[in-house]
């Protein structure tokens, strides 16, 4: 049978990208052409933050006192898994060389970029995870300088916990602005920082937009939208857990898209009946997110069977992909489009968010199809090189003479030319296109 929908979405999870475009370019451009002062008038207007900028040695050791012990331990041990698997990550990428042919040599070299900016969102909520999973893979990867940037709060500054996982994570200097004059500031070297080579974080669609614009700039992490998770059960399913999960996903925020596929009608329909219940047992804020986001955005899908669930979620390419079923190694075998993928009961979107080493930084609205996730390979620029003997070129050069006359470039062509005649005087070649 197709494709069942027992509830569709009456949204999409685009926003008003025009008018967001129009504010962002103009934030973007005022601060460029008037630099720290610039940005510190924007942070007046949108912060309502008139002190520190880059905090300072006092107040980072001020802000770690203000955090629990038990918090304190907390943001180590994410800090310890996520480092962990970042080192092992790392250990992927290898520089190497190999003789193409006799006498000729190329290899690979992965070479951290100098200069990382990390936002970390603090408004709605303060999170603390962004700090952990930004900073500590930038600092694996071998960055120079780390910059973690997250919007202060009026007459309190960047929220404690916050300050203290960046520091712990290694970030070189903490900086108080958020939103588009915090991106901006990263990216044109304000206030005495280095530019930064690649800006990474999650952000409202006012931060995301104004990494797309500096797109080219500098490097990002990717083009986020709003976040989105899709869950896959059958009838070995609890659907009070399946509820609990999709509940957990919505509260991000009003426009963040959630998904049950299932070949389960009756799973499918306590899961509906569950969702409302649990959304409204939640805190004001995270309930009217919740509220709005399962009501506007979500989507619960029957299916004729795992396979045609399998196709299903490929097609969705979730951001966060959770198997809730039987036979999770063929669910692990068979999916292949999705940020970050949770199999079974036993682990969650929230393990992965906060504290199992895995990053949380992953691509949305789709873009699962075409890449992954924050990972110490984006700080990483995997470059080549080569060398030669003569003898070695020598094969090289007539090929690339011959074609490079074929494309018509007679310039490269004779950039091979010029090295046979000196280094092979006494030998004819023929360097000609035609056969």
């Amino acid at each position: 049978m197709p494709r069942h929908y027992l509830k569709k979405a009456t949204l999409t999870s685009k926003s008003d990208a025009s008018e967001t475009k129009k504010i962002v370019r103009g934030i973007l451009d005022d601060i460029e052409a008037g630099g720290d002062q610039s940005a510190l008038e924007y942070a007046r207007k949108f912060d309502k933050y008139d002190g520190e900028i880059l905090l300072s040695e006092e107040t980072i050791k001020a802000a770690a006192a203000q955090v629990p012990a038990k918090l304190r331990r907390d943001i180590e041990f994410a800090h310890a898994n996520v480092k962990r698997f970042a080192e092992a990550q790392k250990q992927t990428v290898n520089d190497f060389e190999i003789e193409v042919v006799p006498g000729l040599v190329a290899g690979q070299k992965a070479i951290p970029v100098a200069a990382a900016g990390c936002y970390v969102p603090g408004g709605r909520y303060s999170h603390i995870a962004s700090a952990i999973m930004t900073v500590t893979t930038a600092k694996v990867a071998g960055c120079n300088h780390i910059v973690a940037c997250s919007p202060p709060r009026p007459d309190v500054g960047v929220a404690p916990a916050i300050i203290y996982a960046a520091h712990v994570c290694g970030a070189d200097k903490i900086m108080a602005m958020g939103g588009v004059q915090g991106v901006a500031a990263m990216t044109f070297g304000l206030f005495g920082l280095p530019k930064a080579n690649i800006l990474v974080g999650p952000g409202n669609q006012f931060v995301a937009e104004a990494k797309r614009m500096l797109f080219g700039r500098v490097g990002i992490d990717m083009i986020a939208g709003p976040t989105d998770s899709l869950i896959l059960a059958d009838k070995t399913a609890d659907p009070m857990v399946v509820a609990t999960d999709l509940v957990g996903q919505a509260e991000h925020g009003y426009n963040s898209p959630v998904w049950l596929v299932t070949d389960n009608t009756p799973l499918a329909e306590e899961v509906m009946r569950l969702v409302p219940i649990l959304i409204a047992d939640l805190p004001e804020v995270n309930r009217e997110n919740a509220t709005a986001a399962w009501r506007d955005y979500a989507e619960v899908i029957v299916c004729a069977d795992r396979e045609e669930m399998a196709a299903t979620s490929d097609d969705y390419a979730p951001e966060h992909l959770t198997v809730q079923a039987d036979d999770l190694d063929w669910w692990l075998g068979r999916l292949s489009c999705y940020g970050s993928l949770f199999l079974g009961e036993e682990t969650t979107v929230a393990f992965g968010d906060k504290a199992s080493g895995t990053n949380h930084v992953l691509p949305t609205s789709g873009a699962a199809s075409y890449t992954g996730g924050l990972s110490v390979h984006k700080y990483m620029k995997i470059v080549t090189w080569q060398r030669a003997t003569r003898e070695g070129a020598k094969p090289v050069a007539e090929a690339t003479a011959r074609i490079a006359r074929l494309e018509g470039m007679e310039g490269h062509a004779r950039t091979a030319d010029i090295r046979l005649q000196k280094y092979f005087p006494d030998e004819t070649f023929d360097l000609t296109a035609e056969g």
